[in-house]
């Protein structure tokens, strides 16, 4: 008596029997143009100017100001209770006077909607796209962190933010897990309403750091 496996895998064999040959391996050009840089001015310029048309808010500093920008921007979104990776430099939370919880992998994902907000580094941004690439570097943290708190300051060094895509993405590491940022969460439902922070932050504020 033939068993219900035994039929399931005949029938595979008899209709693999009957697929044709497979086609063969095809070469996709890979010519893409790389290369391109542009002068510091020009990058912040167009990396701000996509940004806040992703409706994104962007804040301009050098490094010795990074601790006081960050808590301008906490204050001003009214965050008490912030998240941060375990690897964040802790020069950056000086000028918060908030609750601050450092990040782990024993904290459920469910718990982190009870911060307010998050701050991140950030890996490699491209101007062109306005898209901020985290890697899970210690100073980013695990996805979960920047997906569900409703708030994302995310502390970008110019020197990370490359002129388009393909030498952004040169710069990452293909063996770390990324995550690509161009603004805030947004979808439209079936009428076309944008609704924000369905899937992600509700609100990105972007921090540059010009000098780094």
């Amino acid at each position: 008596m033939t068993t219900a496996r035994e039929t399931v895998l005949g029938r595979i064999k008899d209709a693999l029997s009957l697929a044709p040959a497979p086609a063969p391996d095809i070469a996709v050009p890979r010519g893409y143009r790389t290369g391109r840089t542009l002068p510091d001015d020009e990058r912040l310029a167009l990396f701000t100017d996509r940004l806040v048309d992703y409706k994104a808010t962007v804040h301009t500093c050098t490094a010795d100001r990074t601790a006081h920008v960050v808590a301008e921007v906490l204050r001003e979104r009214g965050a008490r209770r912030i998240g941060v990776p375990a690897g964040l430099d802790a020069d950056w939370l000086d000028g918060y006077d908030g609750e601050v919880q450092r990040d782990s992998d024993d904290i459920p994902a469910p718990r982190l909607d009870a911060l307010d907000g998050v701050v991140t580094a950030s890996a490699v941004s491209c101007a062109e796209t306005g898209t901020i690439f985290l890697d899970g570097s210690p100073d980013q943290g695990r996805r979960a962190l920047s997906l569900v708190p409703d708030l994302h300051v995310c502390v970008v060094d110019l020197s990370t933010v490359e002129a388009g895509v393909p030498e952004a993405v040169a710069r990452l590491v293909p063996q770390r897990p990324t995550t690509l940022i161009s603004g805030p969460s947004a979808t439209s439902d079936i009428e076309l309403e944008r609704v924000e922070g369905v899937h992600g932050p509700r609100t990105l504020a972007v921090v540059i750091r010009t000098d780094v």
